[in-house]
């Protein structure tokens, strides 16, 4: 038997990125396209579309997304979705018909973490955490030594824990208020520029001041750093991991973000775990999603 081919397709809110992905990680071919937010037979489209032009090289053995979705393991089913179109849907079924090999899905945090623990920042421990900061945030849970995914494939939804009660609404596809996403993505750092510098501005342009030394902007960014760390030092308190990854967009704010949200990991976390921990950057960086949903794949062709 030859080497075995998968493809790993990365389903964001705004780009779905696929690729023929190795054992080691190594990535082959890949294609991008635009995510459809219209409807999801339109996003359904769109996926097959991607993954037919990375598969045209040859034949593939598997195929594992990760979805920015709430996952029914069990049965095989996108329960529901906040940034895209796809709730209610027997999604592993459908793919599988659709491509004639096994398909694996998982939650995209969840395949981020699972790639920065095999083959990035995370190698070597047994317990560690990853946050994904972007739109929103994401992030995935390794516990002894293997992904936590809970009772059927819906739990280590990180970016939905309640930070500030009665605090703002959490967005589209979520009806709660203060998670942890509302108050430190990329979309709080949109809210702070905008309150300082106008309707047109973004986290782009708060982080670009900081480092212009901006004080008013780095002050800022200062704030949300402090409000990750808050969360950063519950999920310490709850699991004691040797490791803390971010990664994302927003997360390449780098220490404008990270030096306050250790200091108040410092503040709010108890020992032992606030004194072995360690919160570091991801090493992956935009592939990793990919490269996860690659590693799931691997995962579900082990089980068949």
């Amino acid at each position: 038997m030859g080497a075995q081919r998968v493809i790993g397709v990365d389903v964001g809110g705004t780009k779905t990125l696929a690729g023929v992905v190795g054992r080691d990680g190594e990535v082959g071919r890949t294609a991008e396209r635009a995510t459809p937010s219209d409807s999801q037979e339109e996003l359904l489209a769109a996926l097959d579309d991607v993954v037919d032009e990375v598969r045209a090289d040859g034949e593939i053995d598997a195929v594992g997304f990760g979805l920015p979705s709430t996952i029914d393991q069990n049965a095989g089913t996108a329960v529901s979705s906040v940034h895209i179109p796809l709730a209610g849907l027997a999604f592993r079924s459908r793919m599988s018909e659709r491509y004639a090999v096994p398909v694996a899905m998982d939650n995209d945090g969840n395949a981020a973490a699972i790639a920065e623990w095999q083959l990035g920042a995370g190698r070597g421990t047994r317990h560690m955490i990853m946050l994904t900061l972007g739109t929103g945030v994401g992030g995935g849970l390794i516990l002894d030594g293997k992904p936590y995914r809970g009772a059927i494939g819906a739990g280590a939804e990180l970016g939905h824990i309640v930070l500030q009660y009665g605090g703002p609404k959490c967005g589209p596809g979520c009806d709660g208020h203060g998670h942890f996403e509302t108050l430190v993505s990329g979309r709080a750092a949109d809210r702070a520029a905008q309150k300082l510098y106008g309707p047109s501005s973004s986290a782009r342009e708060l982080v670009d001041r900081a480092r212009d030394g901006d004080e008013a902007a780095a002050a800022a960014l200062a704030e949300v750093g402090h409000k990750l760390g808050a969360g950063i030092a519950t999920l310490i308190n709850i699991f004691e991991p040797e490791l803390v990854v971010l990664g994302g967009g927003f997360a390449e704010a780098g220490d404008l973000l990270f030096d306050a949200a250790r200091e108040t990991v410092a503040q709010e976390a108890l020992p032992p775990g606030r004194d072995l921990v360690r919160i570091v950057p991801a090493q992956l960086g935009p592939r990793a999603g990919m490269v996860g949903a690659g590693l799931i794949a691997f995962e579900r062709l082990e089980r068949e």
